[in-house]
Order: structure tokens, then sequence, then C-alpha cells
């Protein structure tokens, strides 16, 4: 837990204390609105993960201490925060060659195979219905041309997103490492010290929503287990790869909704490689999955910060209608701040 701060601007008159109180609120309050009007969430998440992660570390580096100077602790957990993605990144993109150089003949066995499955589907379809299919590998790959032809903007804005989406978050890792091991100088002024109480608040509350997704992902992992290991092979059904599509349903679960949907794909894409009724199976186990997670999201992440499953799955819903998946991933943390604010003004 972090340190209770004192009082800030205790001396100061009432009015003045008032009106600075205020003052934070609304500051904070436009910021987070700035973070979701701008697409800035995984910034935001990971400067509280990098953050987190620092000050988790940096007991750990103890033995590098000299004396009360931890200055040498706290720059190696904040250099192990900011360098661990770079290896990971530099690994995946040397791991990746072999695929991009494979990439043409795996398309071509791709296109075989959906020619194969459309081919049985032609043959135990209705005669109207079969007609409606193409007719071969040649036809399938003039219709996938056509398609990314008419969705090239959208994919080339998709793609620009996603890479965006990836700078944010190592810039926000960064900054909340840097935060984490700043020198603390001379005491701040009121409206400082004010700040530093609200993202104290929402420093505690992002470690509580952490907490909760960890049992999330957990809960979400055995179920696909179970599935993937048990069920499926009732019916004579076994996807490759097995082992690690499991380790990345709770990688994946870490990251609220959306890293269930992320992992659903790579699930049934998986499974699309067997054969139709097994991509359908894992299709109707996942989503089946997905809509539960809102509930089990709502009642762990409530059960963690004393909210009522009613009211955080409405705050939810509410979410995602206004900022789409990027609010159901916000929904959670925000709506967990707002309701500490308040009940440290016994509004609530």
């Amino acid at each position: 837990m972090a340190t209770p701060l004192p009082p800030p601007f205790s001396s100061a008159p009432p009015a003045v204390a008032g009106r600075v109180t205020i003052a934070s609120y609304v500051l904070m309050a436009g910021a987070l609105l700035l973070v979701m009007w701008q697409g800035l969430l995984p910034g935001l998440l990971c400067v509280c993960l990098g953050f987190l992660l620092t000050r988790w570390l940096t007991p750990r580096f103890a033995w590098l201490q000299r004396g009360a100077d931890s200055r040498l602790a706290q720059t190696a957990a904040a250099t192990l925060v900011v360098a661990v993605p770079l290896l990971l990144l530099a690994l995946a993109l040397s791991r990746s060659r072999s695929y991009v150089i494979e990439a043409p003949q795996q398309y071509r066995e791709l296109l075989d195979f959906m020619a194969r499955t459309v081919l049985e589907l032609r043959q135990k379809l209705p005669p109207d219905m079969a007609a409606q299919l193409p007719e071969g590998a040649a036809q399938i790959q003039r219709i996938i041309a056509g398609y990314l032809g008419t969705q090239a903007g959208a994919l080339a804005h998709m793609g620009r997103a996603w890479l965006g989406g990836l700078l944010h978050a190592y810039v926000g890792l960064l900054i909340g490492a840097l935060a984490a091991v700043r020198h603390v100088g001379a005491p701040p002024g009121p409206l400082a010290q004010a700040l530093v109480q609200r993202l104290t608040t929402f420093g505690d509350t992002f470690r509580q929503i952490v907490a909760a997704q960890f049992w999330i992902a957990a809960f979400n992992t055995l179920l696909t287990a179970i599935f993937l290991l048990a069920v499926l092979p009732l019916w004579d059904l076994k996807l490759p790869y097995t082992p690690a599509l499991i380790s990345l349903t709770f990688l994946a679960g870490l990251i609220p909704i959306v890293g269930n949907l992320l992992c659903n794909v790579v699930i049934t894409i998986v499974a699309l490689s067997v054969s139709p009724m097994a991509a359908l199976a894992c299709l109707a186990f996942l989503i089946l999955i997905h809509k539960a997670e809102y509930v089990i999201n709502a009642k762990v992440v409530g059960a963690r910060t004393h909210m009522g499953v009613w009211e955080l799955l409405a705050v939810m819903f509410v979410a995602e209608a206004v900022f789409g998946p990027a609010g159901l991933v916000a929904a959670p943390l925000f709506y967990a701040y707002l309701k500490k604010e308040l009940q440290a003004q016994h509004l609530v």
C-alpha cells in the first residue's frame, strides 16, 4: 500500500483549501476524459503498470544499495522494466523471420484448405445454397483480393492505430518507471499536494483492479484448459499448440475484455485448421465465456473494490456504448476510482 500522505495545505484558509481541492478534482477528471477522447488508455494503464512494477522490483535489488541510498536499486528496477519489452520485441522479430519467409507457402496451403472445405460444404448443402459458394481456390483468391482492395484504407488505419497504441503503451511504461524513481525535492505547493493525493488514490485503485484481473484470467484459463483438454477430445477433436493456447489465454486475459476477444480469435483460427466443426465448437464456447466475463468481471472487481455487481455492469454497458471497447476496459478502473473519492469525502 502507498504511504499515506499528510493532509495537504492544512495551514491554508478553508476557502483556499476548498478551491484547491475542487481544482484538483477538475484537473483529474479532465485528464481522464482527455485520455479516453484521444485514445491514450493503453498509455495510461502502462504508466500505472510501470510505476507499480518499478516500486515492486526496487526492494528486490536492495543488495545494490549503499547505506540508506536506494537510487541504485531504483535505477536497476526502472532499467529492467524499460528494457524487458525491448528484449521481448527483439526476440519476437528474430523468431518471426522464418514465418515471413514461409508466408507465401502458408498462404497457398490456406487457400487449398479453404477450397477443400468449401467443396465439402457444396456437396452437403442444397444446390441453391451451394451455388452461392466459391467454386475453387482461384475464386476464393479473387474474393480475398477484392475485399483487401476495398478495405485497404481501413486496414491501413487499423495498422496505424495498433502501432500507435503500442508506442503509447511503451512511452507510458517509460514515464511510469521514471516517475517511480523521481527525486523528491522541496515540499510541493497546495495544488501539487492535492494532485498527488488524487494520483495516489488512482494508483491504489489500479492495484486492486490488477489483482482482480489476475483471478479473472486464471478462471478463464481454467475453463479454456478444461474445454481444450477434456471436452473437445470427447468428440475426437484435438487442437495443435494446446499448451501455447492455454498460456496465451492467461496472458491475454490480464487485459480486461479485449484480451479475451483477441484470444478467442486466435483459438478459433487454430480450430479452423482442424475442421469447421472444431472451429464452430470453439467459437460457441468462447462467445459464452466472453459474455460470462461481463458478470465475472463485475463480481470479482466489485468484491475487490466494494462495488455492487449491478452498478459495475451498468457502468460497463454505458462506457462501451460511449467509448467502445476502450470504455469496457476503463469502466471498472474509472468507476472504482470515482467511488473511492466519493467515499473519502463521505458522500456515499
